[in-house]
Formats: structure tokens, sequence, C-alpha cells
């Protein structure tokens, strides 16, 4: 254990036990990730609350958060929305977000869409880019306010500007359909990257079919196939049946009906009817032997995808 956290640890319990907030919250977060002192749950929610109720800000998120996610003390979602509000209503963009997403959701307070908005919109004032994602979506979906397409794209964009990559998927879509923007795929496609390059599926899977039919980029299926993978990868139903199709084929790969039936029979347990159909295909020039090994090969993914 760092010996300079438990000087600090040291110093930080004698002021807490003469009434110090700084210090008392600064003590709990020390218990609560194990710094310089053992990892004591516990010990952080009274060390929070005694500064919560002294009114220091992060200490009222913080005890909101245990409260939230049941640590140190029982998951208790109306108690932690109370502390999500006194933080929120001393303008921490988090708790204001939280406090939103809870009324959003109707964890702790009744369910309000307009009462989410406002909380989503100060917390995206201050530039809090979920916040900003939730507004955009909220405008798209008409949650709360009047649906506006225009608004969807300036909160995305928001969002998107500040690498929220859902929300640059959102906002790619928005240039794909021409919603609340002109139709404009070469911008889509740039958006879709972006988000692809964090890692979201959608974005991923949505690349692919603009690589596969030249959509703002020169048709490439190699490219298409790239991206149709990482898709597949995490699950994605229809990228994993596009996968199975170009196995099946062999265009771009070697043929191989195994791996074929290993990605059709998962996008098949998606309830894809076009994956049902040609796996039953597949099944009819394929050896019992081979169709066990995809199988196998199918549970294996399904395990280590388990969530």
């Amino acid at each position: 254990m760092n010996s300079a956290a438990k000087d600090a640890a040291k110093w930080f319990a004698k002021a807490a036990l003469q009434g110090h907030a700084n210090a008392q919250l600064f003590l709990g977060e020390m218990h609560a990730n194990g710094n310089g002192v053992p990892k004591n749950e516990k010990v952080a929610v009274a060390m929070y609350r005694q500064a919560a109720e002294q009114n220091i800000v992060q200490a009222q998120f913080n005890l909101g958060v245990m409260y939230y996610e049941g640590r140190g003390v029982a998951k208790d979602d109306k108690e932690a929305a109370v502390w999500f509000r006194n933080a929120a209503e001393q303008g921490l963009g988090e708790a204001q977000f939280n406090l939103g997403t809870m009324y959003l959701q109707g964890h702790g307070v009744p369910k309000d869409d307009k009462e989410a908005m406002t909380w989503f919109r100060k917390a995206a004032d201050q530039g809090y880019a979920i916040a900003q994602f939730n507004l955009g979506r909220m405008y798209a979906n008409g949650n709360g306010v009047p649906k506006d397409d225009n608004e969807a794209v300036a909160w995305y964009r928001k969002a998107a500007e500040q690498g929220n990559a859902i929300g640059q998927l959102k906002l790619g879509s928005m240039y794909s359909e021409g919603r609340g923007v002109p139709k404009d795929e070469n911008a889509a496609i740039e958006w879709y990257r972006k988000a692809a390059d964090q890692g979201v599926a959608a974005a991923q899977f949505n690349l692919g079919l603009m690589y596969s039919v030249g959509n703002a980029v020169p048709k490439d299926e190699k490219e298409a196939l790239k991206w149709f993978r990482k898709a597949a990868e995490q699950g994605v139903a229809n990228a994993q049946f596009l996968l199975g199709m170009e196995y099946a084929i062999g265009n771009v790969v070697t043929k191989d009906n195994v791996l074929a039936y290993m990605w059709i029979n998962l996008a098949a347990g998606d309830g894809n009817e076009n994956a049902q159909s040609l796996r039953d295909k597949l099944e009819k020039v394929m050896t019992r032997s081979e169709i066990e090994k995809a199988q196998e090969m199918c549970r294996e993914w399904v395990a280590k995808h388990a969530k």
C-alpha cells in the first residue's frame, strides 16, 4: 500500500473527526477505492454522508451512486434520487444527468419524460456529452417534447463533436435518412466511420453496407467484409448472416461451409429467417461431422461472448 496514501488517509481521518467536510469526502473516496486504507464501502458511505450533510456536492453525488449501486448500503433508488437531486440542484452535471436518467426510466421517482428533459438539458448546457445525446434522442423520438429532427441533429452533433460514439452513429443516420439535415451520404459515412472506429457495432454494420454497394465510397467487398466481421463479432445478426453468406459463396474469402454454417446459425438463433433457410440448405451439402463441428464452434462463440 502506498506510504504517501497511508499518511494522507491518517491526516484526513484526523480532520474528518473534527468535522472538516472535504476531509470526510476525501477519506470516503479512499475507503471506497482502497487507497491508503483497506477498502471498506460501509465506511465510505458513512464519510460521504457526513460530507453530504454539510452540502459538499461531490459527496452528495457519491452517496447517490452508492445507494444506486448498492455499495456499502442496501440498494435504494429513492434515496439515490434524493442525493442526486441535492447535487444536481447545486449544478453538478453528472448528477443532473443521473437524475434525468432516473426520471426517464422511472427509477426512484415517477417516470416523467418532461422532467427528464429538464435535467438532461441542464447537464447538456454544461457540455455533458451523454446528456446532449439523450436530448437529441428525445427530440428525434418526441419523448417529453414535440418531435423535432432539427433539434435532434443539433444535439447529436454537439455530442458527436465531443467524441460520443452513439451520437456519431445517430448523426450519421440522420444524414443518411435526410432527417433534420439534407440527405448526405458522404457526411453519413464520415460519422459512421468515427463511431465504428470506437467499436459501435451498428456503425460497423452500416459501413459494411455502404462499401458493399459503393454508396458514397468506391465499392469494395473486402472492406465491406472487414466491417461486417467486426459487427458480427459483436453479435449483430444481419452482419453474421452476411459474413456466413460470404463463406458459403467464397467471393472474397475461401469458401468454407463450416464457418458459413457457424455464422449463419448464430444469425438464425437471433431470429433471422433468411439465415434459417440458408442453414437448412447448407445442411444438405455438409457431412454430419462438419455440421457437428460448426455447431460446437457456435457454442464456443456464444460462451465466449456471453454477457
